[in-house]
């Protein structure tokens, strides 16, 4: 019988069989009652993998035991060489686009890693006026010490693409924006041309992820919000993600999945979280909702997205107040310790990857606990 494989576990034999749901045995005519006690019991190991299977033989006469009976074995993947033994996520032979990576200290750089760390290729998209920044960081190795994955290798990324998620097609994008200087030299770097060039390039992915923000006037309240600056903050932080899943369902194979990232802006209220940008995180997650159901029809494709406590990204920055924020959520969350852009990174990883095949349209936080709170234990009003 040829060999036959799984995930980390591959099944062989040394003999042809005849295979069922459970047993592998060679069949002939049905026994007697009294012809039982001839037969030969099943030995199986304790180690939890089939070491010796000895199969018994039917017939209408006692049959001898074969001396040289064939055996049943599970062999180790290559998963199972060197590696602790457990559920690994896996992701070798998956291909993932992350959108909004610019540098490597946000969470779109964690999710890559964490990603490549379990074996997929990474093409990443990056804001057309960062594009020059990133790539000759890369060139240059600026971001050696942080491509570094837990086995000494580093994160390799296969292709960076010039992408503004904001402009759907080339037929959207404004003169004052094709002109400006800063988008001068990049070309095909709408959610529709980037998709077309990825379909190009590699023909299929597996894995979406949504690494985009943006609000410019963040820093303002709701009630001074301006509808401009309003509707840019859905349009960049939410509807970004609607456009790229779109534009990307046709290629994305069958049992992929995505993931985006919010808030808890969107639920609670955070002030200085201004500009629209609580809105668009709201958005964000009920698209979550509507689009696990709508891409899991059409194209069995899982949705999900985290919350993500506060880091001090570059991004982040822009808010003005992210510090305190970092420093609210220590002092008030259920654990009360650093959060790390890599823990958000391995949820990721945990996922995208077939370990997670049941979850879609959820919402899951990676925020310390700081979710579960509902009175700020540092606040003065509660002091004994």
């Amino acid at each position: 019988m040829a060999s036959t494989a799984a995930t980390g576990l591959q099944m062989a034999t040394v003999k042809p069989s005849v295979v069922s749901s459970r047993r592998m045995f060679t069949y002939k005519p049905p026994i007697s009652l009294l012809e039982l006690k001839d037969v030969a019991q099943y030995k199986l190991a304790s180690s939890g993998r089939i070491s010796s299977v000895q199969p018994f033989s039917m017939s209408c006469t006692p049959v001898a035991m074969n001396s040289n009976p064939f055996v049943t074995r599970a062999m180790a993947g290559e998963s199972d060489k060197g590696s602790a033994p457990g559920l690994p996520i896996d992701l070798r032979g998956k291909r993932a686009f992350i959108a909004g990576v610019a540098d490597d200290n946000g969470y779109g750089w964690a999710i890559a890693k964490s990603l490549a760390a379990a074996g997929a290729e990474i093409l990443v998209g990056t804001w057309v006026p960062a594009l020059n920044i990133f790539e000759t960081g890369l060139r240059r190795g600026k971001f050696d010490e942080s491509r570094v994955l837990p086995n000494g290798s580093l994160m390799e990324i296969t292709k960076v693409y010039p992408l503004d998620a904001v402009y759907d097609g080339p037929e959207d994008v404004p003169e004052d924006v094709k002109t400006n200087k800063r988008y001068s030299g990049a070309s095909n770097w709408t959610v529709k041309e980037v998709v077309e060039t990825v379909k190009k390039d590699f023909g299929t992915i597996d894995i979406l992820v949504h690494s985009l923000a943006n609000g410019p006037e963040v820093s303002k309240p709701l009630l001074e919000t301006s509808r401009y600056g309003y509707l840019t903050a859905v349009s960049a932080s939410s509807y970004s993600f609607v456009s790229l899943l779109k534009h990307f369902l046709p290629i994305m194979n069958p049992g992929g999945a995505t993931i985006s990232l919010t808030y808890i802006a969107s639920e609670r209220t955070i002030p200085g979280y201004g500009g629209g940008m609580s809105s668009a995180k709201a958005a964000l997650e009920s698209d979550t909702r509507v689009l696990a159901y709508e891409a899991g029809k059409k194209g069995q494709i899982r949705v999900n997205t985290i919350s993500a406590g506060p880091l001090g990204s570059r991004a982040a920055k822009a808010i003005g107040f992210i510090e305190k924020m970092i420093d609210y959520s220590f002092a008030n969350a259920a654990l009360q310790k650093e959060l790390r852009a890599d823990e958000v990174g391995n949820v990721a990883a945990f996922l995208v990857s077939p370990l997670a095949s049941a979850i879609t349209g959820s919402v899951v936080y990676v925020d310390n606990g700081l979710n579960i709170m509902g009175a700020a234990g540092d606040s003065p009003a509660l002091a004994v």
